[in-house]
């Protein structure tokens, strides 16, 4: 069960990055780096997914209760 979970999830991943390439791109997007450190923080991403995932498990539940 949790196998098939987590290639659920990682192939859900892989589409999502097919569909939408500029995550990851965005205006809220910070980078930093200097020499080997480099940090990362997709904050414009994050709120983009999350938005995009509130709204089709909105509509998902609204059809389930009818």
């Amino acid at each position: 069960m949790t196998g098939r979970l987590l290639i659920a999830v990682g192939l859900g991943l892989v589409l999502l990055g097919l569909v939408f390439p500029w995550l990851g791109h965005l205006p809220g997007d910070f980078r930093f780096g200097k020499g080997p450190v480099r940090v990362y923080l997709p904050l414009g991403s994050c709120v983009v997914i999350s938005l995009l995932l509130s709204v089709v498990l909105t509509v998902a539940t609204w059809f389930w209760r009818k």
